[in-house]
Parts: structure tokens; sequence; C-alpha cells
């Protein structure tokens, strides 16, 4: 019980959502119309969701304050073989929340000299499985599915990233990434009081950014909640339909988003019928994989390459997906 307070109270605030409710209907509107139900769900869902990424920025960007990058190369250099692939994989989960911030940073462990293999471990895990993404999903889909979805993108990322570093694809980076001069620079030891300061100008810097993708967000999920048709969704991604995770991951993947733009959207296909793996599938394409992400990439890395990581992405998301799918009833 006390952990269904958490999961529906605490972290889906369903509390707020009656609290939006009753002030619609304090003014007029019907939330029982689609109209009414489409504005409570974008009232409701922007401010709970607002409200998490402040919260959860603020902390992530507090820990992460104690791992700057030239830190973080110096733990990552420190192991070998599968376990720095992992501890790659797992710092990736306290950086960046969209694939494009995590591109810098993945250039900067390269050019450090690490392992090409860490170095995408670390590409692939920090938009997929960060620390947000585990919160978020355990306030609309519970525990057990948020920490299942974790684990199976760290996996994916560890996997990733061995099969990149034994095809030695070291080669098919550009030049000037591989021939950067790494800058050695003692990082001064921030006081707690930088710690605050920087994880307040994180939360202002994060929440300008990612807003748009919020309310975007949002808004097609209201649309899909109250206005798309049932069994039009069970047909196209509900269990009738076998491609139904092939066609989620593909769709998703062109597109720019992060976490926070997801979650509604995958929220309301999951209540219109959609199979659980599908709509994970989908999240994680729209968070790994994007058009701008792999612009930005592809002037770090050569197609061959480019390609790989696509590749080894999307066959992986679509093996979760159909995982999820299969093994459902042992998570809800």
């Amino acid at each position: 019980m006390i952990w269904r307070f958490i999961q529906e109270q605490l972290l889906g605030m369903r509390w707020l959502n009656d609290l939006v409710g009753g002030a619609l209907e304090a003014v007029g509107m019907d939330v029982t119309t689609r109209l009414g139900g489409s504005v409570q769900f974008f009232i409701y869902d922007v401010i709970k969701i607002t409200i998490l990424l402040c919260v959860l920025i603020f902390t992530i960007s507090y820990i992460q304050s104690y791992f700057p990058p030239e830190r973080s190369k110096k733990i990552l250099s420190r192991f070998k073989g599968i376990w720095a692939n992992t501890i790659a994989a797992l710092l990736g989960t306290v950086t960046p929340f969209c694939s494009c911030s995590s591109i810098p940073l993945f250039m900067g462990f390269t050019s450090a000299g690490l392992p090409i293999g860490v170095t995408f471990s670390f590409l692939i895990s920090s938009p997929m499985v960060d620390l947000g993404s585990l919160v978020l999903l355990m306030s609309i889909f519970g525990a057990k599915i948020a920490v299942a979805y974790v684990i199976m993108g760290l996996i994916i990322a560890i996997i990733g990233g061995k099969i990149i570093e034994k095809m030695n694809m070291t080669q098919y980076v550009e030049s000037f990434v591989l021939n950067a001069q790494a800058i050695n620079l003692d990082q001064p030891e921030f006081t707690v009081k930088d710690r605050l300061i920087f994880a307040k100008t994180q939360v202002i810097d994060t929440l300008k950014k990612v807003l748009p993708y919020i309310l975007i967000g949002v808004g097609i999920g209201a649309l899909i909640h109250n206005w798309i048709p049932e069994n039009l969704i069970e047909r196209i991604l509900g269990g009738d339909n076998p491609f139904g995770v092939i066609l989620a991951t593909l769709v998703g993947a062109p597109m720019y988003g992060d976490i926070f733009g997801a979650i509604p959207v995958a929220e309301a296909l999951l209540a219109k019928g959609a199979l659980l793996g599908t709509v994970l599938s989908f999240m994680m394409a729209i968070t790994t994989l994007s058009l701008p992400s792999l612009i930005m990439l592809r002037k770090a890395i050569k197609p061959k390459l480019l390609g790989l990581f696509v590749l080894i992405c999307v066959v992986g998301i679509i093996i979760v997906g159909y995982l999820f799918n299969a093994f459902s009833y042992l998570l809800i």
C-alpha cells in the first residue's frame, strides 16, 4: 500500500489530475467529453512532467557534478573488457537526456583514447536509460516495468559496444576526432554551493530546451487519448499485428525528442490498446535515434560505423520490444 501510494500519488500525481478536473468543471467544462478530457489530459500531464523534470534534473545534475568529463575518463580508463563497457553504460545514466547532448561527450572520450567499444556503450546508454527515464516510467508503468526497461537498455548498450569493439571499427572514426589533443585540466573541487548552483542552472537550461517537446508530446498524447479510435490503435500496434514492434521502432527512430516528450505519447498508446513492448520500443527509438543526432554523429564517424550503430540500436530495440510483449504478464 505504501508503494502504491508513492507510485500513484507521489510519482503519478493522481491528486493533481483530480484537482485539474475539478477546476475545469468549476469553470463549466465537461471533462467527460472529448474536448474536456483532452484539455484535462494536457494540463495535468504538462504540469506533472514539468514538476518531475525539474526535480529529476536538479537531483541528477547534482550527482553529475561529481563526474566531470576528466574524472569520467579516469574512471573508465581503470576498467578493461566487458567491465569497461558496463561502467560506461552505467555512467551514461547520469549524463544528458538526449542523444544530441551525448555526442560531444562521446567525441571527448574517443579523443582521450578510450576504446571505441567503450565510448559507444556510453553513447547508446546515455539517452536511452538515464535515471530520469527510470523515475518517469515508474510514475506511469510501475517499478517492475521501469527497472526491466533500464536493464534491457543497459544490455543493448553493453552488447552494442562489444560488437563494435570486436569488429575493430576505430578506423571509421573521423581523423579529427582521433587526432584531437585531449585537454587535461585540473577540475577544481566544487563546494556544496557550487553544486547547487550548477544543478539549478542545468534545470533552467534543460527546461528551456525540452519544454517545446513536452508540449508537443502531451498534445499528441491528448489527441490519441481522446480522439483516436481504440480499435485503430489495437489494429496497428496491438496483438493482432505481429509487425507492430518493428513499425513502432521505425516510426519513432527519425523523431527528435527525449523521455519527457515520449512518455505522454506512450501512456496514451498503452491506454488505447497498444502492447507494452511495442510502446517501449517506440520510446527507445525516439530517445536513442533521431535524425538530428545522426546528422551530428556523422560529423564524427564515417558512414559504415554510423550504419552499424543504427543497425545495432534498431535490432536491439526490436528484440526488447518482442521480449516485453512476450513476458509482459510477469511485469503488469
